[in-house]
């Protein structure tokens, strides 16, 4: 058996790689699968704020995003925030087209 993620061979009773600390059988105990269309929709209308990277559970990245619409809007006059917006205007495409299709945990989204 081998990791569908990085390639690696893998024991059938891991249930975490590792090699990639993927999740291998997308199931935790008691884990919901977070939704693609709402992670998208949230990239699309919130993404400066990034709200789906907090949905998603990329914390860092969503801190990121968050620091530099709220700081980099008051340095750049407003500049950074539509930067920002674009950043997760196109995370939320990628998510609907299922270019990004696993959470931080590595668990596939649901349709």
């Amino acid at each position: 058996m081998y990791c569908k993620y990085c390639g690696k061979k893998i024991n059938e009773n891991e249930e975490i790689c590792s090699e990639c600390s993927k999740n291998i059988n997308n199931t935790v105990n008691n884990y919901e699968q977070k939704s693609k269309l709402i992670a998208g929709l949230l990239g699309i209308f919130l993404g400066s704020l990034g709200i789906h990277n907090f949905y998603l559970g990329y914390n860092n990245k969503a801190v990121a995003q968050l620091l530099i619409t709220i700081i980099g809007s008051f340095i750049t006059c407003g500049t950074a925030a539509v930067a920002t917006a674009i950043w997760g205007f196109i995370e939320g495409i990628l998510i609907l087209t299922g270019n990004i299709n696993t959470d931080a945990n590595g668990i596939d989204l649901k349709d």
